[in-house]
Parts: C-alpha cells; sequence; structure tokens
C-alpha cells in the first residue's frame, strides 16, 4: 500500500491547481525550508510575492530562506521589513533574532528575542530563545525568572524548549531527558522512514560520521588526528558527511586525506542527505551535532543506516528513539545516569573524548601584548560567554578577591557581554581591570596563550569541553565541580583519564579554597604542572593510535552482534 502524501506534496499539488492561493505558496515556502530545500522554499516565497507584493508574511519566508543560505544580511533587511509590516507578530520578531545573531548585530537580536517574548509572553519557545540568547551576551536580568518558565515547560511536557539550549539550565539528567524526548517526539511525526537497512555481513565496516564542524571548529579539532589513525585500521572504512562547506582550513584538508570519502552535503535538502548516506552504504553512523545548532536531525530520523550513535559534539541524551547508542566513558557517564540517556551506553576503556595530538603549542606574544600584567597570577577560564552563568562568574570573582595581584583572562563574548562582566565585578568589589579579555584568534594563536595562564577555572553545570582539552594540552591545569549531567561531567572525566583527580573537587566552597591555595603558592603550582607534562605523556588521554585501536574494537564488537562476520584482509 503506497505512503500517502506528504504535506510538502500535498501542498506542490494544492499551488498547480491553484496558482494564485497565497496561502498556499507561504506554506509550501515554510514546508520547503523545514525540509531544507531552501532553494524551493526561496522560490515558493517569490512567488507569494509576486501575488501580494510586500507582504509580511512572504518577506519573512524569503528572509529566513536567505539566512539559511548564508545571506545575513539580505535575510535582516527582509525580516526587519516584515516586522515594520507586522509589529505584533512574535514568530517574525523571532526570526528576526535569529537572522540578526548570524549577521554580527548580537544586542540588536537581544531586543528581538525580548520583543518576540514580550508579545507572547507565556510561550515557552520565545522565553526559551530569549534566555539563550541573553546567557550568550551575559545580560542576566529576569534570568531566573525566564529559566523557571523554560524548565516549568519542560516538565509540563511542551517540546517547545531547545534540548541544546536547555543543558545551560541548572536541570536534573531527567529533565535534559524529558526535554530531549518531547523534541524528538514531535519531529518523528512529521519525518518518513527510509526502507529498513542491515549492516553488511562480510568486507570493511562503512562507518560514518555526520557534522557541520569538519573545519576549523570544535568537532574537526577533536576528530582529526582520530580519523588520521583510524586509517590504520583494515576493518573500517570511514566516511564523512560535512553539513559545512569547506572553509579552506588545513584541519578540512587533513580530513579530506583521512576519510576514504569526504561527502559534501552542505545545503542539501534532508532527504537527499539522507540517500546519499544510505548510497554510501553506510552500517554505523555517528551524529556528531545532535541537537546543536547546525545540526541534522530530520537526516538521523529518516534512519539511513541501521546503526545509529549519539557521540561527542551533544553532550547530552538525544531522547531521539533514531540514535541507539551514545558513546561514552565510566567518569562522563557513569551506571547511576544510564536512566536518564534514552540510548544504550558503549564505554570507551579511556576517555570519550579524542583531541588532536599533532597540535603545537607555540610561544605566544608577551604577556603585555597579551594585555596581561607583567607580574601576577594568571587564572583562565576561555568557555563561550553563556557557560558564564552568575553561580560560575561568582566563585571565580571570590577567587580573585583570594589572590592580591591576580587577574582572570576570559574569552570576549558577543555585543556588551565583556561590559556586562565588568559591571559585575565592580558590583563585587573586584576592580573591573582585573578582568582581561581575548578576542577569538586562529585555533594555533589561542592555544600558545595558554603558556601565560596558570590555572583553567571551569564553569559550571556546562563544563569546558574542547576547551579543557586544549587547555590540558598545552600544559594548563584544569580545576573543575563534576555535576550530574553529562555537560558538567566533561572536564572532570579529561582530569581523571589524566590521573588528576584531585583537581575534581566536590563543590564551590572547595573550588574556590582549592584555587585561591594554588593562586598563593607558586611551588604548588609549578608541581601540579609538573604533573600534568608527566600525565599528557603517560596517560593514554591523547594517545589516538590507542583511541583508534579501541575504538574499532567497539565498533567491530556491535557490528558482530548485528551478523557483521568480518573483513578478509589477507
Amino acid at each position: 500500500m503506497p505512503n500517502p502524501p506528504s504535506e510538502r506534496e500535498q501542498l506542490r499539488a494544492a499551488v498547480i491547481r491553484q496558482p494564485g492561493d497565497f496561502i498556499a505558496w507561504v506554506m509550501l515556502s515554510d514546508a520547503e525550508l523545514s525540509a531544507g530545500d531552501t532553494t524551493a522554499g526561496e522560490a515558493a516565497a517569490q512567488r507569494a510575492l509576486q501575488l501580494r507584493a510586500d507582504h509580511p508574511e512572504a518577506l519573512a519566508r524569503l528572509g529566513r530562506a536567505r539566512w539559511m543560505q548564508g545571506r545575513h544580511d539580505e535575510a535582516a533587511a527582509l525580516l526587519q521589513r516584515a516586522c515594520q509590516l507586522a509589529p505584533q507578530h512574535p514568530g517574525m520578531a523571532l526570526w528576526l533574532g535569529h537572522v540578526l545573531e548570524d549577521a554580527n548585530q548580537p544586542e540588536a537580536a537581544a531586543d528581538a528575542y525580548r520583543r518576540a517574548h514580550q508579545l507572547a509572553p507565556d510561550e515557552a519557545y520565545m522565553a526559551a530563545q530569549r534566555l539563550n540568547w541573553q546567557r550568550r551576551l551575559c545580560d542576566w536580568r529576569e534570568l531566573d525568572a525566564l529559566s523557571r518558565q523554560v524548565r516549568t515547560a519542560v516538565a509540563q511536557g511542551n517540546p517547545a524548549v531547545e534540548p541544546f539550549a536547555f543543558l545551560s539550565e541548572d536541570a536534573s539528567p531527567n529533565e535534559q531527558l524529558a526535554c530531549a524526548r518531547q523534541r524528538a517526539r514531535v519531529l518523528a511525526q512529521s519525518i518518513p522512514r527510509l526502507p529498513v537497512a542491515h549492516v553488511r555481513n562480510h568486507g570493511p565496516l562503512r562507518i560514518g560520521f555526520l557534522s557541520n564542524g569538519f573545519a576549523a571548529h570544535p568537532t574537526g579539532l577533536l576528530t582529526v588526528a582520530l580519523i588520521e589513525q583510524l586509517r590504520a585500521q583494515p576493518q573500517l572504512q570511514v566516511h564523512l558527511f560535512a553539513l559545512n562547506a569547506d572553509d579552506g582550513s588545513s584541519i578540512r584538508q587533513r580530513l579530506q586525506a583521512a576519510a576514504h570519502t569526504l561527502h559534501d552535503v552542505s545545503a542539501q535538502p534532508h532527504v537527499a542527505i539522507a540517500r546519499r548516506i544510505r548510497v554510501a552504504g553506510i552500517d554505523v553512523l555517528f551524529d556528531l551535532r545532535g541537537w546543536g545548532g547546525g545540526g541534522t536531525p530530520e537526516v538521523l530520523a529518516m534512519r539511513p543506516a541501521p546503526v545509529q550513535i549519539n557521540w561527542l559534539a551533544y553532550p547530552g541524551t538525544s531522547g531521539a528513539p533514531w540514535l541507539d547508542y551514545v558513546v561514552a566513558d565510566d567518569f562522563v557517564l557513569p551506571p547511576m545516569l544510564e536512566s536518564a540517556f534514552s540510548e544504550k551506553v558503549l564505554r570507551l576503556p579511556r576517555a570519550f573524548q579524542p583531541s588532536d595530538s599533532t597540535r603545537v603549542v607555540a610561544e605566544p606574544p608577551s604577556r603585555r601584548d597579551c594585555g596581561l600584567p607583567e607580574q601576577g597570577v594568571v587564572f583562565c577560564c576561555f568557555n563561550n560567554s553563556y557557560k558564564l552563568n552568575p553561580r560560575s562568574v561568582g566563585r571565580l570573582l571570590e577567587v580573585l578577591k583570594g589572590v592580591p595581584g591576580s587577574v582572570l583572562w576570559l574569552l570576549s563574548g558577543p555585543g556588551k557581554a565583556d561590559d556586562r562582566l565588568r559591571d559585575v565585578a565592580q558590583q563585587n568589589g573586584v576592580a573591573p581591570s582585573r578582568l582581561v579579555f581575548m578576542r577569538k584568534l586562529p585555533h594555533p594563536q589561542y592555544l600558545a596563550r595558554y603558556r601565560h595562564a596558570d590555572l583553567f577555572l571551569d564553569t559550571h553545570p556546562y563544563n569546558a569541553h574542547t576547551t579543557a582539552s586544549d587547555a590540558l594540552w598545552a600544559g594548563c591545569p584544569v580545576l573543575t565541580v563534576p555535576g550530574e549531567t553529562f555537560a558538567a561531567r566533561v572536564a572532570g572525566s579529561l582530569n581523571h583519564h589524566l590521573g588528576l583527580d584531585d583537581m575534581n573537587v566536590a563543590d564551590d566552597r572547595t573550588f574556590i579554597d582549592a584555587a585561591i591555595a594554588l593562586g598563593n603558592d607558586a611551588e604548588a603550582r609549578l608541581a601540579l604542572r609538573r604533573r600534568l607534562a608527566q600525565a599528557r605523556d603517560g596517560s593514554g588521554l591523547f594517545d589516538m593510535a590507542g583511541f583508534a585501536e579501541d575504538f574499532s574494537a567497539l565498533l567491530q564488537r556491535l557490528a558482530s552482534e548485528r551478523g557483521w562476520q568480518g573483513n578478509d584482509v589477507g
């Protein structure tokens, strides 16, 4: 019995029957864009505008298409015009916020999100988007009220809250599971599945990785050396499916050279990506983005591969029936957390996070050229600004108070985030000049600056992840408070697998006391750095050849359970 026509197919038929139906063209544009087909979505929006020139609904869809095409300035102009024509429309204000983020107008984006929430104060999606962006701007106005609204919505079964943004809330593992499951349930209702596929019986296992980070991006930086080492595993054939276009970086070039095939599927509709994966005959597909921005859960929901795995880039449960397993380790996901994961847990005998063990840590510019004082302890926290919540910043400032002459080195945030943090310091009795901000730099230059840092102070509940790996590789110890969730245990996992469990402390008070003690004891800091240097070389955390062997063995065991009998490699 044939499948019933999809909504897109019904709308395509409707505009053929009634080509003058403005509403049908607008709805078709929505459906095409939701399916990832920006060309068709753009064409439908333009047809609607031919029928009703300057209509805000059609302008908004064309703006959304331009946004998805990366034409951010054009998208912003279109959405601003739409909002002028329909000033009481919360959805258009919301889309304007998304576009202004990418058009590098962060404060204007915050105004748009605030406007959307004011127009629809009871809508959890509006509250969640406003909350997420205010966290990025370190704008903590009404933060507690917004967080309560978002957590209440999740508790009530509202699927509107984005799971990735929810990781920044001080929520339990079960709350995170509920948020992700609710989002996945809604998505699953609208996505057709491909015919069932099976793991092949013989030949090399075809392993696929789907990501928007195959570039000079945290995911590319973490995986490139492992992908290179997997070439020595004859049982595996590695395919990369890049949702991002080639950025010309050395990371992209290395990935291209290391993989059996790098498939550029950027800007393709979801169904085309899923079919590309199926045609490639992928046995095991890794989702390296999950619910994060730029990911395509729609592709995974179509089930292009017989085995699908959540790993690395999304630090939590997907809540999705289309992801069978999650790769973790004994620390980041202990047995007591398994009930809060929809996936079955696969544990590596080492830290779950790989890294680029070929990174070279160069000599940095002088302290003065980095904006640092010539003397004094340098604490750093180069986590993204949305992780710098009131709790985390409060304990960082307490450390500064306890170590005279010290400074806190931070990554510069968007908009007025730096100024807001300076204001918080002033209000807490710390001179704003003791906060030093580093602009975003190319990775080698950023990595070199860790040579000036004495101690990395982590955040909670969203830890340093790639940043923690960078710090430890560069010889800067990391102090963290492991929490209950996956996202709150990553830095702790790295310390644990280095044998530096004493850098994983129990609570905020112990964190502050430990940082102050180290800050006031130069010999203790030197001894800690020596321990880290020895652990880095001997613990196996940064051994990507060993990681590749463990990773391959895990996949072969998994495939053999599905009927794979191995690859005759002679």
